[in-house]
């Protein structure tokens, strides 16, 4: 969340950063409570000072009057006290709900057309035939199946069956490699339910309530994306500088209800509730985080390069960047069957804005004030959407599929999905 300090100190910068995110900020409902609360706790002190000096008196005079006037003061006190612990309460509650500022360099806009590409990696491919969607060559192959998951579960649901879960074990497994072996991140095998308290600390809580599915009669979620236990992994410890940047990743199954989606790819492998995803988290420091996100982002397109899939790196408008987010980057990879781009990994940097909710901290130097950390994460990848641009862009005119080389250790030597 962002310092009550700043908003006291530039309420109008805070009011226009919400309104080119495209969000609303309730600044005059807090400015109003702060004074409140404020104007309380000044009353309770007021008191307290008074009742400081009457004790002395009455030290001196033990005056039976003096001893009722004090009792009245401290009860007095105390009611002002209450008062400003409620007050407090709302206005704690109301700076949740302020969106993060963003960063001077993240272009200004309203809408996914304002967004802007930065660069492309290859080209779309050209396949000398017309192109077949994901979905009807995972379900002619038998590898996907949709009807039968709708039955088990529900629309938005589906089963990889056969070298269809193969592929998608074996991208867990090859992206795992590459981040711990060569990007250096630590794997992490966390919690796939989570309390309230980290759906807060990464502010999927309270706005993104909807979105998310929570355990009935019990303070867990589940986990939308692993991003929120790998980023509370650290909630409300003060860490080391010299452990930092602390880099983590995971894979897990993600949960989302798509509450925001309605109507949006109701049709394949894109849009589902229940999806996989390998996850990479960074915690590190204010002078740092901006290059750390460069270089996260880097990790995140070297797994699409190894995989030989052609894709953007857009940098998201004002408009379109996230509540939370203090500047984001999307990879989208073209699937040539569906004929667009789908994004494979979101990319973003937060500063302090998640750090500040989740009470992450570090110490710069023995004995300095602690500081709090900023924190990064990304995809590294979605794999719901990657094995459907690997299906499509490695797709062949008899309706098998390619595997991309560097998988084809991780599939037990496995050439082609369907293959004779």
């Amino acid at each position: 969340m962002l310092p009550l300090e700043l908003i006291r100190r530039e309420p109008d910068r805070v009011r226009h950063a919400a309104r080119l995110k495209g969000e609303t900020a309730p600044i005059d409902e807090i400015l109003t409570l702060d004074e409140e609360w404020r104007a309380h706790l000044h009353k309770a002190e007021t008191i307290k000072a008074e009742q400081n000096t009457l004790s002395k008196e009455f030290a001196k005079t033990r005056d039976e009057a003096l001893k009722e006037r004090l009792r009245e003061m401290a009860d007095r006190s105390k009611a002002e006290l209450a008062e400003a612990e409620a007050v407090k309460r709302k206005l704690d509650d109301l700076l949740l709900r302020v969106p993060n500022l963003f960063h001077e360099s993240v272009p200004v806009g309203e809408t996914e057309a304002d967004n802007v590409v930065l660069r492309d990696w290859g080209s779309k491919v050209e396949l000398g035939f017309a192109a077949r969607t994901h979905y009807d060559l995972g379900e002619s192959l038998g590898i996907m199946d949709f009807e039968r998951a709708a039955r088990v579960a529900g629309s938005r649901f589906a089963f990889l069956i056969g070298q269809g879960a193969l592929l998608e074990r074996s991208l867990a497994q090859f992206m795992l490699d590459v981040h711990t072996r060569e990007h250096g991140y630590t794997e992490v095998w966390p919690p796939m339910l989570v309390n309230s308290g980290s759906m807060t600390g990464t502010a999927q809580l309270p706005k993104f309530a909807a979105d998310a599915f929570k355990v009935e009669g019990q303070d867990l979620w589940l986990v939308p994306t692993s991003e929120v236990p790998l980023t509370n992994l650290h909630r409300e410890e003060i860490l080391d500088a010299d452990r930092l940047p602390l880099k983590y990743t995971a894979y897990t199954p993600c949960f989302r209800s798509e509450a925001g989606a309605a109507g949006k790819d109701t049709r394949g492998f894109i849009r589902l509730h229940q999806f996989s995803k390998v996850e990479m988290v960074k915690v590190t420091t204010a002078e740092t985080s901006m290059e750390e996100f460069e270089k996260l982002t880097a990790d995140a397109e070297d797994i699409l390069q190894r995989l030989g899939l052609h894709y953007q790196l857009m940098a998201m408008c004002t408009g379109d960047m996230g509540f939370a987010q203090y500047k984001k980057y999307d990879l989208n990879a073209w699937c040539p069957g569906i004929g667009r781009y789908l994004e494979v990994s979101s990319c973003s940097v937060f500063n302090d804005f998640q750090a500040m909710r989740a009470n992450m901290r570090y110490r710069p130097a023995r004995g300095a004030p602690p500081r709090f950390v900023h924190t990064i994460n990304g995809s590294g990848l979605a794999l719901t959407r990657t094995v459907d641009a690997i299906i499509e862009t490695f797709q062949r005119a008899d309706g098998t599929v390619t595997v991309p080389e560097v998988l084809r250790p991780y599939m037990g030597g496995l050439e082609i999905i369907g293959g004779r």
